[in-house]
């Protein structure tokens, strides 16, 4: 299987057009070099127009050229390739690369493309009608696939071909014994009536469990009928409580009715007493004010009535012949001054 599958790898190579020629000697060792050559020619096959870059010479350069190539070719031609076997670069790397080619040399096949050299328009031709046959592609990765891994399997299992030969080789050079086979007959046949008998009983207790079930769920409907029957009978009958309640009911409507007209009139009460509050306040305010004003026009006059006074006693002195007249002035100001203290202590 693995011959088949490298010498199909080969040949599509070749029909492709690649100019190197591979031979299985190649990829008897890891061939890193090769791979990565191969890999990017695919990828310029694919699409001319692609800039992944070819530098594979330290270990870091090699990982990311792997990854772009098959993100390109993931998200481009929606191939899955294992990134492990690809860098391991031997005989499974070619499983990874037949994937790529088998798509490109079913496509040419497809075109009826027999020239390894194809020309650009040829190519974008080749795009187009790639494009259009998704399906067809899709189908042909599957299968492309299905055979890689089947033919890793087979390849695995001719590996151990060799141990297998010997034991088969064995087995049917050892003479037939008919007691033995007799022997292991009737110990197989015993096994399979134990599993009978297994399987007996598993059906046995599984007919045991519905029958207790299908039970539980007739009490369960039972249960759920009284339960439905008492929910009507209590949701029919009146409760004795419900005519006091009601009666408590409207009592306390009354009530809150009551409520809400005395709070409406305290309130009503509250700002009246608060306007005649403020009202006094005013008034109070406006006698302090005139008051005020009274006892300044009082301090004025007696100021003045007291400059008049120092005027009148000079005139005395010069005039000392006059004596009753200035004595009955005298009385007249002492009285003038009682009265403004008394007004002012008032």
């Amino acid at each position: 299987a693995a011959l088949t599958c490298f010498s199909d790898f080969t040949e599509m190579m070749r029909a492709l057009g690649y100019p190197r020629l591979i031979s299985m000697q190649n990829f008897h060792t890891p061939n890193f070099m090769l791979v990565s050559e191969v890999l990017l020619w695919l990828v310029k096959r694919y699409e001319p127009q692609t800039d992944i870059p070819p530098d594979v010479e330290t270990e870091q350069d090699r990982v990311f050229f792997i990854k772009a190539v098959a993100q390109f070719m993931a998200t481009k031609a929606h191939i899955k390739l294992n990134t492990k076997k690809l860098y391991q670069a031997d005989g499974y790397a070619v499983k990874e690369l037949l994937k790529v080619t088998s798509v490109l040399y079913g496509a040419m096949n497809t075109k009826g493309v027999e020239r390894a050299d194809v020309s650009e328009e040829d190519s974008s031709k080749f795009k187009f009608d790639l494009g259009s046959k998704i399906a067809d592609l899709k189908a042909a990765r599957q299968l492309a696939s299905e055979i890689t891994s089947k033919g890793a399997s087979l390849y695995d299992l001719l590996g151990k071909e060799v141990e297998l030969r010997e034991a088969r080789t064995e087995s049917i050079a050892r003479p037939l014994e008919i007691n033995e086979a007799e022997k292991m007959m009737k110990i197989a046949i015993d096994c399979v009536l134990e599993q009978v008998q297994k399987t007996k009983d598993m059906l046995n207790n599984v007919a045991l469990d519905e029958a207790n079930l299908e039970a539980k769920i007739e009490k369960r409907k039972l249960e759920l009928e009284r339960s439905q029957k008492r929910l009507q009978t209590l949701q029919s009958v009146r409760p004795a409580f419900m005519d006091e309640y009601e009666k408590i009911e409207e009592q306390l409507q009354k009530q809150y009715n009551s409520y809400l007209e005395k709070f409406c009139n305290l309130t009503y009460l509250e700002q009246l007493l608060d306007d005649h509050q403020q009202t006094e306040q005013e008034m109070f305010e406006e006698a302090t004010n005139m008051l005020r004003l009274m006892q300044n026009r009082l301090k004025e006059e007696e100021q003045h009535l007291l400059m008049s006074g120092n005027n009148d006693d000079s005139d005395v002195e010069i005039q000392e012949d006059e004596g009753s007249d200035s004595e009955g002035e005298d009385r007249q100001i002492l009285k003038q001054r009682t009265t403004t203290e008394t007004l002012l202590q008032g």
